[in-house]
């Protein structure tokens, strides 16, 4: 038998994709499952997507290897797009490098920035991938923690305070998952102040940035933040597009370089109809985000009913696709996920996988459809 990697003795499975296993297994027993747990729209990608990606087939270059660096045209689209909707002026050729989802990036800057010993700051809670990529390298996770009372904030004067000699990356996400915080202009300018005073390369992961958000922000547009500086972005969330796996990463063009060398020998370039429906979709205007935008608060206010029925207590003013709640007092996230999943069959997200400043929290997605909502609210009225 063989011996799993050293690299893995750290690294757990991904939590849904175990938790997922038991909930499809109470299917096949015929329960009906109500899955409130995944980030992953259910809705389509727009028509002109969908168009631009079938056309695309019939490209005489379609079924070729494609560029490492995407194709000309897709960079360009996500150049346009940054420069029209969060006001930042990006070099195509330069300072954009396309990825299979913003999740092969946090990959791919790990391993292109990352020595073996060296400390990386993440958020608690946050995405899990963060801490299990850089277990898998080999690096030291340092976690900073965010609460409620802090508005899910870095608190960096708190960081200043530790010893950060030897951190070289910090992962920040805002909007932030699971909560649903927002960073304003005061809190980029100081994280990249504090990347440049301590020589901390700084990452926002910002796929969520125009769900149920009126106001999305890059940290590029930040004074100074393009050579300490780099941001993930994705059309997962914002077009309907999560199993297309299209991402970018933004920035300059030496650290870009440094990523593209982890990359070219990781992949042979994305599937070209794939980057033509990517183009369509970045190119559609505001009233595409606001149709959403109307659906996923049709369905906000339904869960923040669902959440009153169980007696949870939602954080104020979250943006993203997501709601995050305290769950009743005297259950841990655990018992309290398990007790909807085997009771009522409905499915959440426990806080705690999230970081153990998680703990006493769960996440409802807003991936489901109202009738479905509906459902779930009418087991605790029947």
């Amino acid at each position: 038998m063989m011996i799993q990697a050293n690299r893995l003795n750290h690294v757990n499975e991904y939590y849904f994709s175990t938790k997922l296993q038991e909930v499809r297994g109470l299917e096949a027993q015929g329960k009906p499952i109500i899955n409130l747990g995944i980030g992953s729209p259910d809705l389509p990608p727009p028509p002109e997507v969908i168009e631009g990606l079938n056309h695309a087939l019939l490209n005489p270059v379609a079924h070729q290897y494609q560029p490492y660096k995407g194709t000309a045209d897709f960079r360009n689209a996500i150049g346009l797009f940054y420069k029209n909707h969060y006001d930042v002026e990006l070099d195509p050729a330069t300072q954009i490098l396309p990825l299979m989802g913003s999740k092969e990036g946090i990959t791919h800057i790990s391993m292109a920035f990352l020595n073996e010993g060296d400390g990386v700051l993440i958020p608690n809670p946050g995405y899990p991938t963060y801490q299990a990529v850089t277990n898998m390298i080999g690096a030291v996770p340092v976690f900073y923690e965010l609460d409620q009372e802090g508005g899910w904030l870095p608190d960096l004067e708190a960081l200043e305070l530790q010893d950060l000699g030897k951190v070289k990356l910090m992962w920040v996400n805002y909007p932030h998952m699971p909560t649903g915080a927002v960073a304003t202009e005061e809190v980029f300018k100081k994280l990249v102040a504090f990347g440049q005073k301590h020589n901390i390369l700084i990452v926002n992961d910002n796929p969520y940035s125009f769900i149920l958000n009126d106001n999305p922000k890059s940290i590029l547009k930040t004074e100074g933040a393009m050579d300490g500086v780099l941001e993930l972005n994705s059309l997962s969330k914002s077009f309907n597009m999560s199993g297309w796996r299209i991402g970018m990463v933004c920035g300059s063009e030496h650290n870009l370089n440094i990523i593209l060398k982890v990359k070219s020998n990781m992949d042979s370039g994305m599937f070209f109809p794939l980057q033509a429906g990517a183009v369509k979709a970045l190119a559609l205007s505001g009233s595409w985000f606001a149709a959403q935008n109307e659906l996923y608060k049709r369905r906000k206010e339904k869960i923040l009913e669902l959440a009153a029925i169980l007696n949870c207590a939602p954080s104020k003013d979250q943006t993203g696709m997501f709601v995050w709640t305290r769950v009743p007092e005297g259950t841990t996230s655990a018992e309290f996920v398990d007790h909807l999943l085997h009771e009522h069959s409905i499915f959440a997200a426990p806080g705690f996988i999230f970081g153990s400043q998680g703990e006493g929290y769960v996440r409802f997605s807003l991936c489901a459809t109202e009738e479905n909502i509906d459902r779930a609210i009418n087991r605790f009225r029947s």
